[in-house]
């Protein structure tokens, strides 16, 4: 399989677009054009794991975090992150990094972390912002359900729980052709006033040119109106963070253990025990310090996240349980959940979990 093939496969799966600006996902390594005859899945691509997909034959490391995450000036094997660039490019290792396109994700990295908690009823912590935009266009009613549909299965209309969504209104359009025109309907340098259906949807910005693939190829008008608007409402599907609930309450330290045993921790740093139940929890991996008080807003119980520093945990005020349980700790399911993805997508293909421990930080 190539590549190119490939990467559209991650891609399709947790678009580039759900990424963080700041973030530097995607094809990291590599020719597009190369054939992939293995892959190896990690936590983080280091020269350890290099060396395991060069012992395994893989030629293709798919990592959750990405080892070029600022530009590099120099590639002469002086640091870790660029032996393993040097070393992957001499062995035609590609690298492809997904990190907070699954962040953001709805079955992602936090989704993950409610399962192995048992949380029910779970929604986005931090919902994303300017991330939907709307298409409005005009056509003749004759076009118009032919239309509406092509969008809508080109993923135009969907909100929230909620699909095939859309505004619709009557009205009048008018135009005159010059000489060049072609009029679908009326002739060259005739003034035409004609009925006209106003369509408008919303859509997911990463989806802009399917959904204008889609406008051009089944509108009937030569030249297509249209206007495209970014809008500021939150996508209630996609953003950082969950918060869910227990079926039954826990106490503090029912809720730490079951954390420290689920999540494998070997530790756990918290704020100050409040004497109350935890049932609604908010859940962060990596770091979510910037997520406290959102977590406060929606009424958690408990905020569970990591790299939380010193005078944040008073940002606790008393009013919820705030836990960090380690960076790597709160993101450790990630690549078994990528490995479960690529099989189920590519089962004939040789997919391979890392056997390295990744994590730099150590506990005496």
């Amino acid at each position: 399989m190539k590549l190119n093939n490939l990467v559209s496969i991650l891609d399709e799966w947790a678009p580039l677009a759900y990424a963080e600006d700041f973030d530097n996902v995607g094809l990291l390594v590599g020719n597009p054009e190369q054939d992939i005859t293995g892959i190896l899945v990690c936590h983080d691509a280091l020269e350890k794991v290099i060396d395991e997909a060069i012992q395994k034959k893989c030629n293709l490391i798919v990592c959750f975090h990405p080892i070029l995450f600022s530009g590099l000036k120099k590639i002469t094997g002086k640091t870790y992150v660029e032996r393993v660039v040097l070393k992957a490019i001499q062995n035609h290792i590609a690298i492809y990094a997904v990190h907070t396109a699954l962040d953001n994700h709805p079955d992602g990295v936090n989704q993950i972390i409610c399962n192995q908690l048992g949380l029910q009823n779970t929604k986005i912590l931090v919902p994303k912002e300017k991330f939907i935009r709307k298409l409005v266009t005009y056509t003749v009613p004759e076009n118009h359900l032919h239309l509406r549909n092509a969008l809508f299965e080109a993923g135009a209309g969907n909100i929230g729980n909620y699909d095939h969504c859309s505004f619709n209104s009557h009205g009048i359009g008018s135009y005159r052709g010059n000489e060049k025109s072609n009029p679908e309907i009326g002739e060259r340098f005739e003034f035409v006033e004609n009925k006209e259906i106003k369509i408008e949807v919303t859509f997911e910005k990463h989806l802009e040119s399917k959904i204008l693939n889609a406008l051009f190829k089944n509108h009937v008008y030569e030249e297509v109106a249209y206007e495209i608007y970014e809008l500021q409402n939150q996508n209630q599907n996609l953003g950082l963070g969950k918060i869910g609930e227990f079926d039954q309450p826990l106490s503090e330290n029912e809720f730490l253990q079951l954390v420290k045993t689920q999540m494998k921790c070997e530790s756990i740093r918290h704020s100050a025990f409040l004497n109350r139940p935890i049932k609604k929890v908010a859940v962060l991996g990596g770091s979510g310090s910037f997520a406290i008080s959102q977590a406060k807003k929606l009424g958690a119980d408990a905020f569970l996240t990591a790299d939380l520093k010193y005078h944040q945990f008073y940002e606790a005020e008393n009013q919820l349980l705030l836990a960090d349980i380690g960076h790597y700790e709160s993101e450790r399911y990630t690549k078994n959940y990528i490995v479960d993805f690529l099989i189920k997508k590519i089962p004939n293909f040789a997919i391979i979990l890392s056997e390295q421990n990744t994590n730099p930080v150590k506990y005496f």
